[in-house]
């Protein structure tokens, strides 16, 4: 019972409470941008050649603000806003209308979500490893090279590093596609060949995520490893005779994994860093392309929809990491 109330219920607390924050400042911050989506598709239709007459034009006008959630006082958009999200409704997508939001997202989810599984899974694995193993080998020249060959990467801007990969592998070798998600003309209907076609587009973007990604895992790992083999359990098992490898593994590493746990679920951010970048560079079909595309049209309801899944996402992701906390420190549970 003292687990719940201390532990348990206060998380689940700060989880909704940074949920509704965070939902809050989507609704408010597009608001406060520049851009008016409903006078712009309006100066769109009337560039495109169409007439409308000040009387249709008001119509229009009225109609698009209700579709867009944008009619009445703010409050009276904010309450709006929170009835539509719980029934899961975002509006329809201004530069792709009258398509729904949620259809938008659902087609792009998929994309994104696979990549960002794998290449942040795969660099947090890699990364962990091998700064483990550069840390507590600091003396060998592996260990050094593998330091060195982190600092080189990690400050590589991401767009750079996937524009690199771009002109070496897909136009130079020819080995990889230059973008999209699939070829063109492939069935979309499950086949070994279409699975082939996919990984074979995710590979470059997949590579560079994982390539950055675990240079900074590889770094900050070595950091605590470094004090982890300084501590006094550490010390009295080398003079007890354990193996080296024994001690890297069961002592040092397991103890130092305690913070790259936190690290991995905070890393789920990436929607909004390098994953938004290498899918823009490799015209890669995820969220990451639609919000692009979404904030240079100024679309409301999918920047909203966007940025609140992403917010909803994440936020659950670290309280589930909260509540598995415990097993992988049992001092959580004694406090």
């Amino acid at each position: 019972m003292d687990f719940l109330k201390r532990y348990l219920l206060p998380r689940f607390m700060q989880y909704l409470l940074v949920i509704v924050v965070g939902i809050t400042l989507v609704f408010l911050i597009p608001r406060l941008s520049p851009v008016d989506p409903v006078q712009q598709l309006i100066n769109t239709i009337r560039m495109q050649g169409s007439y409308l007459d000040p009387q249709a034009a008001e119509k229009l006008t009225e109609t698009l603000k209700e579709l867009y959630g944008l009619k009445g006082s703010l409050l009276q958009q904010y309450l709006a806003f929170w009835k539509r999200l719980i029934r899961g409704d975002f509006g329809p997508s201004l530069f792709q209308f009258p398509i729904p939001v949620v259809s938008l997202i659902k087609a792009s989810l998929p994309w994104t979500a696979g990549l960002l599984t794998v290449s942040t899974v795969l660099s947090w694995i890699i990364g962990n490893i091998l700064g483990g193993l550069a840390g507590f080998f600091y003396q060998k020249r592996w260990a050094k090279f593998l330091e060195n060959f982190a600092m080189v990467i990690r400050p590589i801007p991401y767009y750079i590093f996937s524009l690199i990969l771009l002109v070496v592998f897909a136009y130079l070798l020819k080995l990889f596609p230059l973008g999209g998600g699939f070829s063109i003309g492939m069935r979309v209907p499950f086949s070994w060949s279409f699975v082939l076609d996919i990984l074979r587009h995710a590979f470059l973007p997949a590579l560079s995520m994982v390539v950055l990604g675990a240079a900074v895992w590889l770094q900050t790992m070595r950091l605590i490893v470094s004090n982890v083999i300084r501590e006094d359990f550490v010390v009295y098992a080398k003079n007890g005779g354990l193996k080296r490898g024994t001690i890297a593994f069961k002592y040092v590493m397991r103890n130092a994994m305690l913070p790259q746990v936190t690290g991995l679920a905070l890393s789920m951010g990436q929607i909004f860093s390098g994953a938004l970048i290498t899918e823009i560079v490799f015209s890669y079909p995820g969220l990451g392309t639609l919000l692009y595309n979404a904030i240079n049209t100024g679309d409301y309801n999918l920047i909203m929809g966007i940025t609140a899944l992403s917010i909803i996402g994440i936020s659950t992701f670290i309280l589930l990491i909260d509540l598995l906390y415990p097993i992988f420190d049992p001092r959580v549970r004694y406090k």
